[in-house]
């Protein structure tokens, strides 16, 4: 597990569009009320951000439209300007293009360059995994100031006009699951008094033997495949997510001799609005305050931990402690950081 005292110094986020409610899409695609109950009773996600039109198909934002959002809000919160930025991590599943990297798309719009950039192709975990990089070059003492970017856009891989009366729930249960969004933090070596510290953080593949809980196919203008474009094994991940999640807690906990009763926050997994309350009760933390967007923004995957960490640093006070947990469903990736406010 790494230990460190880089501090996050601001944190920016971007969502494409206004929230889209359950009952408008029930709408869209011919569902009836029955189904918009199932989504509310058994999902739990009230609302998302699409980066696509859902009645044209057409592309109201990218991800480097978001990740520049994101990163400008970030830059922008800590009073730093382009040249102030040492190195450049982005966690994504769904980049923009194979190449260019959408990490260097979206540095350079923001005025970044001459620097080491990383791009990290993961799930929701990647948001830590970018962190977990980005912290461990600071802390050689070679670079001051990070730039840490996470999102996905899920909708560009919606099909407006296909007939999902016909689409089996392990492909029917991503069009209320997903959400499009970005986040981004700065992280700084040897911060200013008062900062929120990153104390520690570790990510960890645990995948070996398990079948993927979940899939996202690249389709290439060249071939033609057979399976979907994503699928998700709901019940692989509803079993499994909770029990990574104590695992992380426990570890991260035990790592840094706390204790439960020393946290004031906790960012629990967020897969769904039901997912998020039911890991949030496995977690047994009841005295500490959950910060959860998933139920309003939807599953923007890589960007959620940075929504959840843009409310942290807005509320921890001085002594605060929190924790925040990603288990990334493809392959089977637990991940953790710990947060203090000195």
């Amino acid at each position: 597990m790494y230990r460190s005292d880089i501090g996050i110094v601001s944190a920016g986020t971007g969502l494409p569009g206004d929230a889209i409610g359950t009952a408008a899409l029930a709408e869209r695609f011919g569902f009836g009320a029955p189904w918009e109950h199932w989504v509310n009773t058994f999902i739990g996600t009230t609302s998302r951000h699409l980066a696509i039109d859902l009645e044209t198909g057409e592309v109201r934002a990218t991800l480097a439209d978001l990740g520049e959002e994101a990163g400008r809000s970030a830059l922008e919160s800590a009073g730093l300007e382009p040249g102030d930025i040492d190195l450049v991590v982005m966690g994504t599943a769904t980049p923009d293009l194979l190449m260019p990297a959408t990490v260097n798309v979206i540095a350079d719009r923001l005025g970044i360059d001459g620097v080491p950039s990383f791009q990290l192709q993961s799930g929701c975990s990647g948001a830590v995994q970018a962190m977990d990089v980005a912290s461990g070059l600071l802390a050689t003492g070679q670079y001051r100031t990070a730039l840490v970017l996470g999102g996905d856009v899920c909708a560009k891989h919606v099909v407006p006009d296909a007939d999902f009366s016909r689409l089996p729930p392990a492909e029917l249960v991503n069009l209320v699951l997903f959400g499009d969004g970005a986040g981004a933090v700065v992280l700084r070596r040897e911060p200013e008094p008062g900062a929120v510290l990153l104390r520690g953080l570790f990510t960890r593949l645990v995948g070996l033997g398990r079948d993927p809980g979940q899939t996202l196919a690249w389709f290439g203008a060249n071939r033609t495949f057979d399976q979907p474009a994503a699928t998700e094994d709901y019940k692989a991940i509803e079993e499994r997510v909770p029990v990574m999640a104590v695992e992380v807690l426990k570890e991260l906990l035990e790592n840094l001799e706390w204790s439960e009763a020393d946290l004031r926050y906790l960012l629990p997994p967020q897969l769904s609005g039901r997912m998020s309350a039911l890991i949030g009760e496995r977690l047994a933390v009841p005295h500490a305050q959950q910060i959860t967007r998933v139920n309003e923004i939807g599953n923007c995957g890589n960007g959620l931990v940075f929504f959840q960490l843009e409310r942290a640093l807005q509320a921890m006070g001085p002594g605060d402690r929190a924790v925040g947990v990603a288990i990334e469903s493809s392959k089977w990736i637990k991940s953790g950081f710990a947060l203090e406010r000195t």
